[in-house]
C-alpha cells in the first residue's frame, strides 16, 4: 500500500503536469494569435483563382487591404473574380503546366510588387481526375494530375521563390489529407505526397531567408474537384476502355457499386463550408508564426490525419468498409 506520502507526492506531480500543460495550450493560443502587420503594403499571388478555395481566398484577402494578384485558368474566371473584387486586386491569365506561362507571370508580378518583392505565393491550382481503381488507370492518366499538382507546384514555386525571397515572405501549398493517406488510386494521392515532401524540404532550406512555408490539408469539401458528376463520367470512361478480361475480374455490377459507395461518402464527408480552408490559408499568410500543417474541416481534424498515425491494416479496414470488393477477390 502507499504511503500518506507517496500518495500526496503523486497528486502534486499531477497538478504540476496540469498546469504545465494548461500554461503550454495558453502560451500556443497567444502566440498563434500574432499578426504581422502593414497588409496594405504586401502582395499575395494565388493560382487556382478561377474557383473554389482559390476564388474566396482572393477575395478574401483583398478585403482586407492586401494586393491580391490571382491567377486564373480562363478568361471567364478572371473576368467574374475581377468583377467581384476591389480595383486593387488583379487578374491574369497562368497554366501552371506550362513553364513559359509561368515566365509570363512572373515578369507581370514582377512589375505589380516592384522593390517590396512578393508576401505571400499561394500554390492552390490542382485537378483530381482521373482517380480510380489503379489497375484502371494509364501512365498519361497519372501525369495529367502530376503535371498540374506536384510538377506545376514545383515549377510556379523555383520561378517565383526569387520575389519572394525578397520579401521575406511566406509560401503556402495547397496539400490534402490525401497526401497523409492513400485511399484511391490515380495521380491524386501520389501528387498531394509529393507537395507534402516539396514543402518540407523548401521549409528547411529556406527558413534560413526568413522565408516560412506552410502547408494545408485539407478533408473533403465542395468544390470542383469533388464534383461527383465529373468523377463518375470519368470513372465510367476508365471502365470501358479496359480489357474484357479485366472488367470481368471485377464483375459487371461492380462500377455500379463502386459509383454509389464513391456518392455515399462523399454526401456524408463534404462540407459545403470551404471558408474552413481559406481560414486556415489567411492564417499562414497572416500570422506572425504560422504553423506548419494545417488541417482543414472536422473530417481531417478528428478521423483521417489521427487515422494517418495507426497500423495500415486499420486504414486498409476502413477502405474496404467504405469501397465494394472485386468478384474475383483472393485472400492471402
Amino acid at each position: 500500500m502507499p504511503s500518506g506520502g507517496q500518495i500526496i507526492l503523486s497528486h502534486l506531480a499531477l497538478a504540476c503536469a496540469l498546469l504545465l500543460a494548461t500554461f503550454a495550450a495558453v502560451r500556443w493560443y497567444i502566440r498563434d494569435s500574432y499578426r504581422v502587420d502593414g497588409f496594405s503594403q504586401k502582395h499575395v499571388l494565388i493560382t487556382g483563382c478561377d474557383s473554389g478555395f482559390g476564388n474566396l481566398l482572393a477575395r478574401q484577402l483583398d478585403r482586407k487591404g492586401f494586393h491580391v494578384i490571382a491567377a486564373c485558368l480562363t478568361e471567364k474566371g478572371a473576368a467574374d473574380l475581377a468583377k467581384a473584387a476591389s480595383p486593387r486586386l488583379k487578374t491574369f491569365l497562368l497554366n501552371v503546366t506550362d513553364s513559359a506561362s509561368v515566365r509570363s507571370a512572373v515578369e507581370f508580378v514582377s512589375r505589380e510588387v516592384g522593390e517590396r518583392g512578393l508576401w505571400g505565393l499561394v500554390n492552390n491550382a490542382g485537378r483530381s481526375i482521373p482517380i480510380g481503381p489503379t489497375e484502371w488507370m494509364q501512365l498519361e492518366d497519372f501525369t495529367k494530375v502530376l503535371d498540374v499538382n506536384l510538377i506545376g507546384v514545383i515549377d510556379v514555386t523555383l520561378q517565383f521563390l526569387p520575389l519572394v525571397k525578397k520579401a521575406q515572405g511566406r509560401v503556402v501549398n495547397v496539400a490534402s489529407i490525401l497526401g497523409r493517406l492513400s485511399l484511391t488510386g490515380g495521380g491524386y494521392c501520389i501528387s498531394k505526397w509529393g507537395v507534402e515532401a516539396f514543402s518540407d524540404s523548401l521549409r528547411r532550406d529556406m527558413q534560413h531567408f526568413g522565408i516560412k512555408v506552410s502547408m494545408i490539408e485539407p478533408g473533403f469539401f465542395k468544390t470542383g474537384l469533388t464534383r461527383i458528376d465529373l468523377i463518375e463520367a470519368d470513372l465510367k470512361r476508365l471502365w470501358t476502355r479496359l480489357p474484357q478480361d479485366v472488367r470481368n475480374s471485377y464483375g459487371a455490377a461492380y462500377l455500379d457499386a463502386y459509383l454509389k459507395a464513391q456518392n455515399f461518402s462523399m454526401g456524408m464527408l463534404c462540407s459545403p463550408d470551404i471558408s474552413k480552408v481559406t481560414r486556415c490559408m489567411e492564417h499562414a499568410l497572416t500570422a506572425r508564426f504560422p504553423r506548419t500543417r494545417y488541417g482543414a474541416g472536422w473530417d481531417a481534424k478528428l478521423f483521417w490525419i489521427p487515422l494517418s498515425y495507426l497500423p495500415s491494416f486499420v486504414s486498409d479496414f476502413i477502405v474496404n468498409v467504405l469501397l465494394p470488393s472485386p468478384k474475383d477477390e483472393r485472400n492471402a
